[in-house]
């Protein structure tokens, strides 16, 4: 089984409100009839209108979705109509192969099948610097940066995602997608992001050391971040 995610752009015809019900309902339903595995819909949809402050914008347009299906290949001729299914629900889209790596599994804010995870999924959309090798960066992010992650943010969901290859045509050079669940608090409370409601000292040293921790793999002048929605249609081990 591998995993394929889509990155996913709103069809300007569309509304958001629509576009998000489009992908939790008709889109979902299709999905799973070609045989998903397991599926996931994240979306920029109204519960998240919040958070916009938390939103950085590099790509333009910026995409408004993430579709993860767990499939049995990805294989070209095997994943099309997967591909088929998404383009036609969408503006545009680009679809990655990645390896799938939780940190933080979400015991605390469960859902259940196809219902809105609790709080809010934050997504990021990284680029490699040219500063570091592969090896160099992934080592610094996996083996540095995730314990001052989760030391430092009040995040009960953590997923990374790193992109072993494109697989549509003129997909944006990304090389990991990062997703992170939040209390619903977090989206507007600094403190409550950073696991420290109340405690200026506590959020002073955890966003710096959040920050300091960052620079060391992240250009912030090529990240995109996207608050969304998180849907869990069916769980992949299911």
């Amino acid at each position: 089984m591998e995993k394929v995610v889509y990155i996913v752009w709103r069809d300007s015809q569309a509304g958001p409100e629509e576009f998000a019900r489009r992908l939790r309902t008709t889109l979902a339903d299709k999905l799973l009839a070609l045989g998903a595995r397991g599926l996931q819909i994240n979306v920029a949809d109204a519960a998240v209108l919040p958070a916009a402050g938390l939103r950085q914008v590099n790509t333009r347009p910026q995409m408004e979705a993430l579709v993860s299906v767990w499939m049995d290949s990805a294989i070209d001729s095997l994943r099309q109509p997967f591909d088929l299914a998404i383009e036609a629900a969408a503006g545009r889209m680009a679809g990655y192969l990645v390896t799938e790596s939780q940190p933080i599994r979400n015991t605390r804010f469960p859902a259940a099948p196809g219902e809105r995870t609790p709080g809010f999924a934050q997504l990021a959309f990284l680029k490699r610097p040219p500063r570091l090798t592969p090896q160099a960066w992934l080592d610094t992010w996996h083996n540095h940066h995730t314990q001052v992650a989760i030391d430092t943010q009040d995040n009960f969901l953590y997923v990374q995602n790193v992109v072993v290859r494109p697989l549509t045509h003129a997909a944006p050079p990304y090389d990991a997608i990062v997703e992170e669940c939040f209390p619903d608090a977090a989206m507007t409370d600094p403190q409550a992001f950073f696991d420290a409601i109340g405690d200026e000292e506590k959020f002073q040293r955890h966003l710096q050391a959040m920050m300091e921790s960052c620079q060391r793999f992240i250009d912030f002048d090529k990240i995109d971040v996207v608050p969304t929605s998180q849907y869990i249609v069916r769980a992949a081990a299911a």
